[in-house]
């Protein structure tokens, strides 16, 4: 039985999500319905941009047979395509509900990390995203017929059929399920620090320099730009662009300036200058000179009673 085991991570990763994100919506004061109201929208973007990438990464495939890109079974899906086409499917839906694109955006990142952490197991079905043989114990073994000609099976290569690989789509899946933890709890437990486009920005640093470090273990690349790999050049410019984010949303904001007291009669009041500064006694330095007190001047004494009388005047004797 050949099992799809791409779309049934995808089938599991969409449920997860839809339910989480849903919850999430909720909590954060947000309408619900929308997340089922636009979940066909963002699938169909993004399977459009998922399928896109995958062709242009590799063309080589199906450069002779171009009905192959349109014509089923489409097995041929890029995760960087999926997200970029979800992004935008996203965008047109709230921008035509009139809805805010960045809180959305920020609710829907921790569906978005343990989805991609559930769907990556479809590349260890189909063994697939390995990167070079190791001996450490956790190495995994990939058949022959599944092997890239650098270490291809004898008598066509030298590594033995027993060797153990590098689990790419492993060390992929745990860092982007624990950046979902981390996303879930700035949701759950700091939402009140938070600015709108945070915890997007956090998907785009975080997952730029996962996918960035592990693409330096892959083997061939078959797209690249000047010798670089797109993938790695997506993954800085994710980066770039999420440390944008949160330094312009965490940029310190000047205070609005105060309008001037108005006076008694209606007028603005008029800057008097800064107030001298006044230091409380206790504080005033030891060694200063004390201030000099001001003594009243003494009362002056009130004028002496005479001692006596003055004696009248003697009459002159009559005639």
């Amino acid at each position: 039985l050949d099992v799809p085991w791409y779309g049934v991570g995808y089938a599991i990763a969409l449920a997860l999500g839809t339910w989480l994100t849903a919850r999430l919506a909720r909590r954060r004061g947000l309408d619900p319905n929308h997340v089922v109201d636009g979940l066909l929208l963002v699938v169909i973007f993004g399977l459009i941009g998922a399928r896109l990438y995958h062709v242009i990464d590799q063309w080589q495939l199906y450069k002779d047979d171009l009905l192959a890109i349109v014509l089923p079974p489409y097995s041929g899906l890029a995760v960087y395509g999926g997200v970029i086409g979800g992004i935008v499917g996203l965008a047109v839906y709230t921008r035509h509900q009139g809805i805010p694109f960045r809180r959305w955006a920020d609710t829907a990142v921790p569906a978005l990390f343990f989805g991609q952490a559930i769907a990556r197991w479809g590349n260890y079905a189909n063994q697939e995203l390995y990167g070079p043989p190791t001996s450490a114990p956790w190495g995994i073994a990939i058949d022959c017929a599944h092997r890239v000609a650098e270490f291809a099976c004898p008598p066509l290569g030298t590594v033995p059929p027993g060797a153990g690989f590098h689990p790419l789509f492993f060390y992929e899946s745990a860092l982007t399920f624990s950046g979902g933890v981390v996303a879930l709890l700035l949701l759950t437990r700091f939402s009140s620090r938070l600015h709108d486009g945070d915890v997007m920005a956090l998907w785009l640093v975080w997952y730029g320099l996962v996918r960035s470090y592990l693409e330096t273990f892959r083997l061939s690349y078959d797209f690249t730009f000047f010798g670089v790999p797109v993938a790695i050049l997506l993954g800085l410019g994710a980066t770039v662009v999420g440390v944008a984010i949160l330094a312009w949303n965490h940029r310190e904001r000047p205070r609005p300036a105060l309008e001037p007291w108005p006076t008694e009669d209606g007028g603005p009041r008029l800057d008097p200058g800064p107030e001298p500064d006044l230091v409380p006694a206790s504080e005033a330095a030891p060694d200063a000179a004390p201030a000099p007190a001001f003594e009243a001047a003494p009362a002056p004494d009130p004028d002496p009673a005479p001692d006596s009388a003055p004696a009248p005047a003697s009459r002159p004797p009559s005639a």
